[in-house]
């Protein structure tokens, strides 16, 4: 039993401390910017209501039903605190007038600025500003701040059409310049080097997949410790690479259809039912370690129904504000970000163990204890997850 605690702590050091894995992250900041002919302006953000928590990662969401019978001294406390973030996570930026600070009007919405109109829909705050660019201008970026706790979504549409390129910014990051050149009556002679239009631009396809798979690949580690311990889960079942294959990519095959599912919008289910299924899900992988130990093709059912599931979660952290011909480049980085994750994980894991070659020994020391901590956790999460979502 001395190797048990190593292992387990390696495990839990994957994806940060405990307290933070009650649901998968919230989404990205987006901030949304629309240009029209002669100048027209609007830019919007979204911020969602548990922004505001120490732990936004930890908060329930708030629910439209649950809005209702906010006071209104609440609301306005959410809108100030809403406008007040906004300004602490995101700097504004034309060229060359440099920086500007946009007086946001905030609404309460759900997702994509609609409007609320179903007891469960999600609240979130949309703000919106409006302007007109005057003449000289060159071009729009933004910069996500240190300060900021969450990734901010750099999106643009320009005369209805949305721009190819999408950025997601980490704290720290400044996005691309966009060309506005085109946008005024009196135009600029040319752009600024560099600056991006309508089309992607060059590499612009790339540049957006690369930061989905970056992101993808964060979900995963080090915000996702109920999906490590998933695939942890299949990891323990066996060390055979042929058993631990033909999971990984019932898992894989899985996750990717729902995944690209939800994020089209063909499949829509609240994440009440998701999130503890998804904990439930971590349990039971885990027990079928220590109660069946032996690799069969129901293990493959099991992996594959858990997976659907699993790609549901993952579909909460994409946009579905993201423009169609950004929408498939962003979903194929985003679900390649996560299988590297995935093979960090078990890769690490392997690492961990290799030396155990005796099975009994490693059955002993890593499968049954290891599998036992981890069902107790799911159980434990499944358990508080249906306690703060039936609160509403």
């Amino acid at each position: 039993m001395r190797h048990f605690p190593a292992f387990i702590l390696i495990a839990l050091a994957l994806a940060g401390p405990l307290p933070q894995v009650r649901a998968h992250p919230i989404p990205d900041v987006p901030v949304h910017a629309f240009f029209e002919e002669g100048g027209a302006c609007r830019i919007q953000i979204e911020i969602d209501p548990r922004c505001f928590e120490t732990d936004p990662n930890t908060a329930p969401s708030v629910l439209n039903e649950a809005l209702a019978k906010a006071p209104e001294s609440q609301r306005a406390e959410w809108k100030s605190k809403a406008a007040a973030y906004a300004q602490a996570t995101v700097e504004f930026f034309f060229e060359p007038l440099g920086r500007v600070i946009p007086d946001f009007t905030f609404e309460f919405t759900t997702h994509g600025a609609q409007p609320l109109l179903k007891p469960d829909d999600v609240v979130v705050m949309t703000g919106t500003w409006r302007s007109t660019i005057p003449a000289g201008l060159q071009g729009y970026r933004i910069k996500a701040l240190e300060a900021g706790q969450l990734s901010v979504l750099f999106l643009n549409t320009i005369r209805g059409k949305g721009v190819e390129r999408v950025a997601v910014l980490f704290p720290g990051e400044t996005s691309f310049l966009l060309d506005l050149t085109a946008m005024q009556a009196s135009s600029p002679d040319a752009p600024l080097p560099g600056a991006v239009g309508v089309k992607s631009g060059a590499g612009g396809w790339w540049l957006t997949f690369w930061q989905f798979a970056r992101k993808g690949f964060l979900h995963v580690i080090p915000h996702g410790l109920d999906h490590v311990l998933f695939v942890l889960g299949l990891f323990l079942l066996s060390r055979d690479w042929w058993a631990l294959l033909w999971q990984v990519s019932t898992f894989t095959v899985a996750h990717t259809l729902t995944l690209a599912l939800a994020t089209l919008g063909l499949v829509n289910v609240p994440s009440t039912i998701v999130e503890p299924i998804i904990a439930g899900s971590i349990a039971v992988v885990a027990l079928e370690n220590i109660f069946h130990p032996r690799y069969t093709p129901w293990r493959l059912i099991l992996v594959f129904v858990f997976g659907l599931v699993h790609g549901l979660g993952f579909a909460g952290v994409l946009s579905e504000q993201l423009p169609a011909s950004s929408l498939v480049v962003g979903l194929l980085g985003f679900n390649l970000g996560v299988e590297g994750g995935q093979l960090a994980v078990i890769l690490i894991a392997f690492a961990a163990t290799f030396w155990l070659r005796n099975p009994a020994v490693y059955r002993k020391a890593v499968v049954v204890p290891g599998s036992i901590v981890i069902a107790s956790l799911g159980f434990w999460w499944m358990a508080e997850r249906v306690g703060w979502m039936g609160q509403g």
